[in-house]
């Protein structure tokens, strides 16, 4: 990979949402942009967006060992900021949760990122560089119907506070950022639910704004707003008063209703 004076981040899952407008706001910045991700179709339009000289696709699936080895071997040497960013979710009643389903969240939303920043650590070292971890208001507040989307968000949480701790003798700092749910592709898994359960959906547009000047101001995490910092604090400190008020919302017939016209798929 020919490489410039540029700082360089690489974004899993840039093909579309928050990774696709991430890499925007990073090129914008004068960064390089290294676009990974399953489709090498959406990676070149994220691309073309952000225009071709800011970025180089490495279309690679995270989840794959042999793909992971390509990355670090394209990457090679140095890398300033690697954001994990790719993402599964499947929204429902634990009991309708297929096998594949759950074990392609928790290999995607937590296994992957374990394993990808382990690989890039040494590239990570030479330029005291940060690793960025994309969390969930999810993992710090348990929703309901999003329980292994939930669980996996809390073990990213958890991972980031440990390598925080593990790496700082490195150099290398990192950031948690815990969007609330944000209009992206995967929106199709849970839009039945939004009304329910009273969600506020973010463009994708305003959660990289946001979390590209926490990266950039080195902060430790980067939460969406006051609304969910307060609501992150109650559950901290009054957890019974998160679990009356979702458990009254799970239940709710809008609720239970709502289950019943999820997509097909995430029902099988």
């Amino acid at each position: 990979m020919t490489r410039d004076s540029r700082p360089t981040i690489l974004i899993t899952g840039a093909g579309s949402g928050i990774g696709r407008a991430l890499a925007q706001e990073a090129a914008d910045d004068g960064w390089h942009v290294i676009l990974v991700g399953r489709t090498r179709a959406t990676l070149d339009d994220t691309a073309a967006l952000i225009g071709p000289d800011a970025a180089t696709v490495l279309p690679a699936d995270i989840t794959r060992a042999e793909d992971r080895a390509r990355i670090a071997a394209a990457i090679g040497p140095r890398l300033d900021v690697l954001v994990n960013n790719a993402g599964a979710l499947r929204a429902g009643r634990l009991t309708d949760l297929p096998d594949e389903a759950a074990a392609a969240m928790i290999s995607t939303n937590l296994l992957a990122p374990i394993l990808l920043t382990r690989d890039l650590i040494p590239a990570l070292r030479a330029t005291r560089g940060r690793v960025v971890n994309i969390g969930s208001v999810f993992g710090d507040i348990a929703f309901p119907y999003f329980t292994v989307y939930s669980a996996s968000k809390f073990a990213l949480r958890g991972l980031s506070d440990a390598l925080r701790r593990e790496l700082a003798g490195d150099g290398i700092s990192v950031s948690y950022i815990a969007p609330r749910a944000t209009r992206t592709a995967a929106e199709v898994e849970f839009a039945a639910l939004v009304e329910p359960f009273s969600m506020v959906l973010d463009p994708a547009e305003k959660v990289a704004a946001r979390a590209w000047r926490g990266i950039r101001a080195g902060r430790r995490t980067v939460y969406p707003g006051l609304a969910e910092r307060l609501f992150v604090l109650v559950q901290a400190l009054s957890p019974r008063l998160i679990d009356r008020a979702l458990i009254k919302q799970a239940h709710a017939p809008a609720a239970k209703a709502a289950l019943s016209t999820l997509p097909e798929d995430a029902k099988s």
